[in-house]
């Protein structure tokens, strides 16, 4: 199982960042001039939408819920790479550089995953998606109470172990649904 796992991740990843590159072509590193805060919100709204579709089941916005998590996991690609930015790095990005730091941020999420996947027993492939989108946004609570703490926590891992999470859980549920760009 862990090595269909491994290709249903690796496929999932490669579609997220092929349009993830399409959009930084389109309006460069614009994301850059986003703090820490604001990119969490900007899951947040992501992961609320989805919850509300899930609980009302319908939409209105033709925009599809897998996209919603595609964005999920390029947004919290987006928090990694800016947790690695010095404050004074430049806010336009050469396009190779971006991509090698997409391509970091998500094989130290891959690398995570197959070790809390070993621990762990694949457990995510008997969860709920609406389960997964709970977690997903407890993770982004979590996050946002880090934030406003600036940081100083006492026992927690801090908002990379979030983001990271996050990000993997969004993963999960792309694999559940057999997603395709």
């Amino acid at each position: 199982m862990e090595n269909q796992t491994q290709l249903e991740y690796d496929q999932i990843i490669k579609q997220c960042r092929t349009l993830f590159l399409a959009k930084a072509h389109d309006y460069g590193t614009a994301w850059r001039i986003m703090r820490l805060p604001s990119i969490t919100d900007q899951i947040y709204i992501k992961a609320q939408r989805i919850r509300s579709i899930q609980e009302k089941g319908t939409q209105l916005v033709a925009d599809d819920v897998d996209g919603e998590f595609v964005a999920i996991i390029n947004y919290c690609v987006i928090a990694l790479m800016q947790l690695r930015l010095s404050a004074d790095a430049p806010l336009d990005l050469d396009p190779a550089a971006v991509a090698e730091a997409y391509d970091q941020e998500t094989a130290e999420n891959r690398r995570l995953l197959f070790a809390k996947n070993h621990d762990y027993g694949e457990a995510w492939r008997q969860m709920r998606i609406e389960s997964i989108t709970d977690i997903i946004l407890m993770k982004l609570h979590r996050t946002k109470q880090i934030e406003d703490l600036a940081g100083r926590t006492q026992v927690s891992e801090g908002v990379e172990a979030n983001y990271r999470d996050m990000l993997n859980y969004a993963v999960f549920v792309l694999i559940k649904k057999g997603f395709s760009a």
